[in-house]
């Protein structure tokens, strides 16, 4: 089994980033899509805030260009997705859900994050089309419309109080008679004319899939059970991430919540040899922008590595 230079797991704006800097720097990187191609990019719909797109560009379009930049340069791209990672040796080898076996002299993690949802099928069907995990992405689209907010921590705070900005209305939905966020965020919401509370309630479903857009949720109260249904042009869930790194516990260092560790200014991780990008390893940021960053970083790491393991 040939052992390549670099392999790079992730197809979103960190992984393609750093397939294009790897390929560059011919070291014909070997690039497996993931359970997501693309990213949680293909879930968004306009995509304003990226530099280059003046008059925007839809998340789905943005990513298919990623891909042929990343083609472009010679890096080979398999619709596969790691089911098995061993970094106890070197070459690493990697297993795929496709029964292919992929070594590599360095590995670069890009595999990811994901939102987590209320699990409703229409909230599924109306990602993009009113429904979103990101404020900061998505929040200049809701000008002057009333938004609900699903959560009860400083995420949920910060993203009500960030829509306030274009929202005539936010309504935060908590599930307790509490909020869960730090006391300065508490405030902050409390303080805020646009921001509405409704305590002890749960999103039970939303509407309207037919439409193609939402313009209705349905509430329902935690303690009695009455449900009700009102009108809303958004919903955005913000009840936390889940980093893809399962693949990796036991082999690579993670924090409480499973986002991997890195050298701190670097991607380098506790394995030589490995490195994380994009929101696998950023629970802070968690941008576009900041994942082709990191993506950059890790394919510059990775080719100085390799020299330096040539020149011992």
């Amino acid at each position: 089994m040939t052992a390549h230079a670099t392999l790079i797991l992730g197809s979103g704006p960190a992984g393609y980033t750093a397939a294009i800097y790897a390929a560059r720097a011919n070291l014909a990187p070997v690039l497996l899509m993931g359970r997501q191609p693309g990213g949680q990019l293909t879930i968004t719909s306009e995509v304003e805030n990226y530099p280059g797109f003046p008059e925007g560009v839809m998340g789905p379009e943005m990513m298919e260009r990623f891909q042929k930049q990343a083609e472009r340069f010679g890096t080979a791209i398999h619709q596969e997705f790691a089911t098995k990672v061993d970094l106890s040796r070197r070459p690493f080898v990697v297993e795929t859900d496709g029964d292919r076996k992929f070594a590599c002299q360095t590995l670069i993690v890009a595999t990811g994050a994901s939102a987590l949802y209320l699990g409703l099928p229409n909230e599924i069907a109306l990602q993009g089309r009113g429904v979103s995990a990101c404020a900061t992405c998505d929040g200049f689209f809701f000008k002057g419309k009333h938004v609900y907010v699903v959560g009860g921590g400083d995420s949920a705070c910060e993203e009500a109080n960030f829509l306030t900005k274009y929202a005539r209305q936010v309504s935060l939905v908590v599930r307790r008679d509490a909020l869960r966020a730090s006391k300065i965020m508490q405030q902050r919401v409390l303080d805020n004319p646009k921001i509405e509370m409704l305590w002890q309630q749960n999103v039970t479903d939303v509407f309207d899939v037919q439409a193609g857009k939402v313009n209705g949720l349905e509430l329902t109260h935690t303690i009695t059970g009455e449900k009700r249904r009102v009108p809303a042009d958004g919903l955005f869930l913000a009840i936390g991430h889940q980093p893809n790194t399962g693949l990796f516990r036991g082999q690579l260092d993670m924090d409480d919540k499973g986002y991997l560790k890195t050298v701190p200014g670097k991607t380098a991780t506790n394995v030589p040899g490995v490195f994380a990008c994009g929101d696998c390893q950023d629970s802070y940021y968690r941008q576009a922008i900041t994942a082709a960053g990191t993506g950059c970083m890790a394919a510059i790491e990775a080719e100085r590595w390799l020299e330096a393991q040539h020149d011992r």
